[in-house]
């Protein structure tokens, strides 16, 4: 497919076009092979050399995230934590770098031990507020300022192309995770962005069945191979089979991101007047801190997760997760299916998440389904 003025959707539905050139298959095939010949002159004319650096199952993956995204280059990785280390790695010890403090978890607690252990230096702050990002980065010193936004599990947003500014002015790279917000709804490097990273085991692939990460680079540049080496010599190489379900998902990617936030927003809006909830945290809420912020930066919805504060404070919101019966008590996000959890309990002690906090990942179920559910747990949890 090499007319550009296609819409994204249509890029994704049909994995950028690709016809399999031998078979005229519209679906690319498998390639398990974890090498390839050399020439007679003891070159690689195909360009491969050996799988751990390169398969050609990546090709079509990376090549239509890149455009979904608007970067020059893509790389999938074997999970979101190693594409999302890998930034951090392709630093020098006594580097140091920007995070925020709400943010993914297990890449937090890796910021805050191996990494500062390793020798980058890291601060904390609240990146929803763009001046504390600029109290924060030291020119010449800071190397890369990592937001995410919206930012799990409390959602709140950051002003990217603010961020972005701040970065560069610092001589900084500017890295978000776009996991929640997807290709669907923001466009990182439009706004400034250096790196993308996504958590492609969620919204990605969206159906629950791999763990996979990615990058997006704006440019090819040095940085840019530089992770690419990273994840050869490291290995952190996503597998075939995960790569072509990688593909497969993202050719629903815009349908099922269309839908959860059409139903995520519904059930913003109906439980905030649930009597046993105490708050809704939702960007499309306009009541919502980070709502003008992400009115400006996200397009065609405000995402597929949420969160609910539940009245009756840790024990209220563990016994209403124990009740429902359509929504399943799971870890992850993004898939097709509508999951809850409580959110303190697996983060556990220091974690930033209020005890009292249920989050919600919307899937593609019937709206009413989902409320009726959850309006049944809450009362029911309230009561127990």
């Amino acid at each position: 497919m090499t007319n550009k003025t296609f819409a994204a959707s249509s890029l994704a539905a049909q994995a950028m076009g690709w016809i399999d050139p031998v078979t005229k298959a519209v679906v690319p095939p498998i390639h398990m092979a974890s090498t390839y010949q050399r020439d007679e002159d003891n070159g690689y004319s195909s360009g491969r050399i050996y799988a751990r650096s390169d398969n050609p199952t990546f090709d079509q993956a990376e090549a239509t995230l890149a455009a979904l995204e608007g970067g020059a280059k893509a790389l999938v990785f074997s999970s979101g934590m190693s594409a999302a280390t890998a930034c951090f790695l392709a630093l020098a010890p006594g580097d140091h770098v920007v995070a925020p403090k709400v943010m993914y978890w297990s890449l937090r607690n890796w910021l805050a031990g191996f990494a500062q252990h390793w020798g980058l230096l890291v601060d904390f702050v609240d990146a929803d507020r763009t001046d504390a990002i600029a109290a924060a980065v030291k020119p010449g010193s800071t190397k890369l300022v990592w937001i995410e936004t919206p930012a799990n599990p409390t959602w709140c947003v950051t002003d990217i192309a603010a961020a972005a500014d701040i970065a560069h002015r610092a001589g900084a790279l500017l890295g978000v995770d776009s996991t929640v917000g997807t290709p669907v709804l923001t466009r990182p490097i439009e706004l400034g962005a250096d790196i993308v990273m996504h958590s492609a085991t969620k919204y990605l692939n969206g159906h629950s069945d791999i763990i996979a990460g990615a990058l997006v680079g704006a440019h090819d540049d040095e940085h840019w191979q530089k992770l690419r080496t990273i994840r050869a010599q490291i290995g952190t190489i996503l597998g075939q089979t995960e790569a072509w379900l990688l593909l497969r998902g993202m050719r629903t990617l815009f349908p099922r991101v269309a839908w959860a936030c059409r139903s995520a927003q519904t059930l913003a809006e109906r439980l905030s007047s649930h009597p046993m909830v105490a708050e809704v945290l939702y960007p499309g809420l306009p009541s919502f801190a980070g709502h003008a912020a992400a009115k400006k930066q996200m397009t065609g919805g405000f995402g597929g997760m949420l969160s609910v504060r539940v009245k009756g404070g840790e024990r209220a919101a563990i016994a209403s997760a124990a009740r429902v019966e359509l929504w399943k008590r799971a870890t992850s996000l993004g898939g097709v299916e509508s999951l809850i959890e409580h959110r303190a309990s697996v983060e556990g002690p220091g974690t930033p998440c209020p005890p009292d906090l249920l989050r919600l990942s919307v899937g593609v179920e019937e709206t009413s389904d989902l409320f009726d559910d959850l309006d049944q747990a809450l009362r029911r949890g309230h009561n127990a």
